[in-house]
């Protein structure tokens, strides 16, 4: 899954979930059920993201949606196997990126 946000800091839970197809709701209940999800909060409580965060939310995404494991599924492999699983689905993500450009670059040709 790619996933288009600009270079920022700080994203909004809007622009997320807009990026990610999914409510807001659900992002919100990823945040307190995944203890690597932690947004910062301003002064009014607005959630704001960090590219660390989406980076997790992705993971998450991936584990959840794409790979059709259960919350605590998802909970336990992240604990379990989190550097390599992470690590993997990096270098994967990568990939499809590149894969993605090529494309783009083959279609104008």
């Amino acid at each position: 899954m790619h996933i288009e946000l600009p270079e920022k800091r700080y994203y909004s839970i809007g622009e997320i979930a807009k990026a990610f197809n999914v409510n807001t709701s659900l992002i919100r209940f990823w945040e307190k059920e995944f203890d690597i999800l932690k947004p910062k909060k301003n002064a009014k409580g607005n959630r704001k993201f960090t590219p660390e965060d989406i980076k997790n939310l992705k993971f998450i995404y991936h584990l959840v949606k794409e790979r059709g494991f259960t919350l605590e599924g998802a909970k336990t492999h992240l604990k379990e196997e989190k550097k390599q699983s992470l690590n993997n689905f990096e270098i994967i993500s990568k990939l499809e990126a590149i894969k993605s450009q090529l494309i783009k670059i083959k279609n104008h040709l």
